[in-house]
């Protein structure tokens, strides 16, 4: 359909399970991509994937809890196409342990990467939204930002960060016509998921009404939605949460 037709959309994250499923949706809706990450190898993966769909894309290999990782994504994206319309903050990492045994730096990392990232490219990229009077900040949190989870405090506690920054982001631009919203998913088959214990994954399964973790390719429409004109339109500070029924609003 051509939804995001010409829109110029920054996704970062973008060799990730869901930044991957999400780059690929905007890829085949008619966006023009940046794609941003660490992991150059895989992010070249993903970014020829788009190309395969026709989509203009340039990749950077960056480290975006970081100023100037951060400021040179937005500012690649801008180079080439002139500004950025769509700005998906999903870069991240997620770790395992009990609080008690959570090292300063495990929380640090974990705050740089999901939280300070989230920050960085999104005070680098409102001004020139604001000034053309359009844009689109789509934050990826958890539904752990809302309910908690065992050994997963830090992970949990930046994306609490992440829905409270939404809000609070929402309020200051929203009059500008830039929306700024959330998506909280449940558990999904990725990569970085499977770095977590195995009880731990059976016993979360078990507590889904679903029963079941989701797929990635089921993030995505999430956020071609939030990204769309006029489907995203009414949505501010607002967090969706595709979460297999994990919490219930």
């Amino acid at each position: 359909m051509d939804i995001l037709a010409g829109r110029r959309a920054v996704v970062t994250g973008a060799a990730g399970g869901i930044g991957g499923a999400i780059a690929r949706a905007y890829a085949r809706e008619g966006a023009r991509l940046l794609l941003a990450d660490r992991d150059g190898a895989r992010l070249q993966a993903v970014a020829d994937e788009c190309a395969s769909h026709g989509a203009d894309v340039e990749s950077v290999e960056a480290d975006l809890g970081e100023v100037a990782g951060a400021d040179r994504c937005i500012e690649t994206c801008v180079r080439r196409y002139g500004g950025i319309d769509i700005l998906v903050n999903n870069a991240g990492l997620l770790t395992q342990a009990l609080c008690t045994d959570l090292t300063v730096e495990m929380w640090d990392d974990m705050l740089r990467v999901d939280l300070r990232s989230v920050f960085l490219c999104t005070r680098r990229a409102l001004p020139g939204m604001v000034a053309q009077r359009w844009g689109r900040v789509i934050n990826t949190a958890s539904q752990l930002g809302i309910k908690g989870g065992a050994e997963l405090s830090h992970y949990a506690a930046a994306k609490a960060g992440v829905i409270g920054f939404t809000k609070s982001v929402a309020l200051e631009v929203s009059q500008h016509n830039v929306l700024v919203n959330a998506i909280a998913p449940g558990p999904i088959r990725t990569p970085m998921v499977d770095g977590i214990s195995e009880s731990w994954k059976q016993a979360k399964a078990a507590e889904l009404p679903l029963r079941r973790f989701g797929e990635p390719d089921e993030i995505a429409p999430t956020a071609v939605l939030l990204a769309s004109d006029p489907g995203g339109n009414l949505y501010c500070g607002q967090t969706l949460g595709p979460n297999s029924g994990d919490v219930m609003p």
